[in-house]
């Protein structure tokens, strides 16, 4: 069974603030739980309107905390951000505070724009990405190979490797990690990342098998028509970030694509090729034909829904969906 699991880039709604944002979050994790959802994953950024998705570990304690199964992790922390050191240490507390439910997924990217690069790095040089990973797993599993310690003893934390392009896929499969593909925003090389990674894998003793995760993006309601409706605010934040106007999540908009020039609508068909927009039906026959195709073993949903309960009931229905193709 393909299990079913949440991105959450912590979308702040026009008319609303972080702690509201906040507080979705909460609600949401508390519900997917119930319905069999896998892992709760939030997603590093800074400096962009609408994301509140910066102090990734101190949400990560926000929602373990308010969840009892739920597995909750980072996908991802943009490592070379950061101390490959002060990331075992804290998921390191983390793997303590809550044993056996934390995760990390590591990735490249800087999670913003130059300036806040800068503002991140100071003056340091990027340093080397599977190197820093190394670290971080020597240093989970307190091996002696740094000249440091992190917290003592091992940290049974899974370190995962995020990617969009070869270069991830690549690292994973020589390290033996599990992979996650960004295929919710920049899907145009999932399948032949997915098919590098599979021909490449190296059995490790983290995995012995590969194991890919998918984002894709799930816009599910009691109706076509309402989920149409919904998906307006996803769309119109992708086309003004593409714009140079990124912002706060905004209301939905009924007949919104209509209004959407034939350039944008290119752009944004394109960014969001690997997305189900419907009712249950429709959404279990869309994620039926892209298990098939791409043999994920996971897939992670992102909904950018602005109303906090039709997000649950979107969230809810995804995992139905499945449920029924089971049964079939």
């Amino acid at each position: 069974m393909t299990a079913l699991s949440v991105l959450d880039l912590m979308m702040i709604g026009e008319g609303k603030g972080f702690a509201d944002t906040l507080e979705d979050a909460r609600r949401l994790a508390r519900h997917v739980e119930q319905h069999g959802y896998n892992r709760y994953w939030i997603a590093e950024h800074h400096d962009l309107p609408g994301i509140g998705s910066m102090a990734t570990p101190l949400i990560i304690q926000h929602l373990a905390a308010s969840t009892s199964t739920l597995r909750v992790g980072a996908g991802g922390v943009m490592l070379p951000n950061h101390s490959p050191l002060i990331v075992a240490e804290q998921f390191g507390t983390l793997h303590t505070l809550f044993p056996g439910r934390i995760d990390l997924g590591v990735g490249r990217a800087p999670g913003g724009g130059g300036p806040t690069v800068r503002a991140i790095r100071g003056i340091s040089q990027e340093r080397d990405f599977p190197q820093d990973v190394q670290r971080v797993l020597d240093y989970l599993e307190d091996n002696g190979k740094e000249p440091v310690r992190a917290l003592p003893g091992r940290h049974d934390v899974p370190v995962w490797v995020l990617g969009s392009s070869l270069q991830g896929a690549d690292l994973a499969a020589r390290m033996g990690l599990p992979y996650a593909f960004a295929s919710h925003f920049a899907p145009q090389m999932l399948m032949h990342a997915l098919a590098h990674y599979r021909d490449n894998f190296r059995p490790s003793v983290y995995l012995d098998k590969p194991y890919a995760m998918a984002g894709v993006n799930v816009i599910a309601a009691d109706t076509h028509a309402e989920a149409q409706y919904l998906a307006s605010s996803h769309q119109q934040w992708v086309v003004k970030l593409h714009a140079g106007r990124p912002g706060l999540l905004p209301a939905p908009e009924e007949g919104y694509l209509a209004t959407v020039t034939p350039m944008d609508r290119q752009g944004l068909d394109q960014a969001m090729a690997c997305t189900a927009i419907g009712d249950k039906q429709e959404v279990g026959a869309w994620l039926r034909q892209f298990i098939a195709t791409t043999g994920a073993d996971e897939l992670m949903i992102d909904a950018r829904i602005y109303d906090p309960v039709a997000r649950c009931r979107s969230y809810q229905l995804a995992a139905e969906s499945i449920e029924d193709l089971l049964t079939r």
